[in-house]
């Protein structure tokens, strides 16, 4: 049985007594494994610059936190890399750090729900999350594969629809969909995110199942959606 099948089925009081193994026990690891992994770093920092690396960092311990998502068993839903091998499960690669540590936070808060991800987060430190979100963040940023082009979600991604106050995707999460920080709002990666899992928050957001964006604006923006344009920016979403 998988990790999350089997988080799902037992109680909560097993989940958080089975699923912790504190990440100081293992602490000679971190020795061994920082200089890989600041080397791997490094790279992301060539990459897209020191200073946006940096701003998507944050300010938690991508090396201690490479332990604590081995620990917190978050690498086995998300992936080693932060790349999920699941459609259903969100990839976090290169995402930015703010923004995994405010999902965190809104999943302990309940503020956010989800029937695993409430009991994960549930006795985890402010420093346990910006350092798990700084692991996850120093990764080389999730990237999809373009299969066919798609007019309707490019128009609308690069666009939106003024008629209905519907403001271009870029205009918030970037040039490709890779997410940026404005007047400290952090707009999340979303470009090469899985398919399956943009499309059940588009859908969430449409519904008012989920609600914790600044000031509701996803809610806005996917209501404004009809079908055909949902499922074609998850499309077109998803191979950027």
């Amino acid at each position: 049985m998988g990790f999350c099948r089997w988080l799902s089925a037992v109680s909560p009081e097993t989940k958080r007594r089975r699923a912790r193994v504190h990440w100081r026990r293992r602490s000679p690891w971190l020795a061994v494994s920082t200089f890989a992994l600041l080397a791997s770093a490094k790279t992301v920092f060539a990459e897209q610059g020191d200073e946006l690396s940096l701003q998507r960092i944050g300010n938690g311990n991508p090396v201690a936190g490479k332990q604590k998502s081995a620990d917190e068993r978050c690498q086995e839903c998300h992936g080693e890399d932060g790349n999920s091998g699941d459609v259903r499960i969100p990839s976090h690669a290169g995402q930015y750090a703010g923004y995994l540590v405010k999902q965190l936070s809104d999943f302990k808060s309940g503020a956010r729900n989800h029937e695993i991800m409430n009991v994960m987060a549930a006795d985890l430190t402010q420093e346990d999350m910006a350092d798990i979100a700084a692991y996850f963040a120093s990764q080389k940023v999730m990237r999809g594969e373009r299969i066919a082009d798609n007019p309707l979600a490019k128009n609308l991604f690069v666009n939106g629809d003024a008629a209905r106050d519907l403001p271009a995707c870029a205009s918030c999460h970037g040039e490709n969909g890779k997410g940026k920080v404005v007047d400290n709002v952090i707009y999340p990666v979303i470009g090469g995110q899985r398919r399956v899992y943009l499309r059940s928050q588009l859908t969430n957001w449409k519904l008012g199942e989920r609600k914790n964006s600044p000031e509701a604006v996803m809610n806005k923006v996917a209501k404004s959606l009809n079908d055909d344009e949902l499922n074609a920016l998850v499309e077109y979403l998803s191979g950027l």
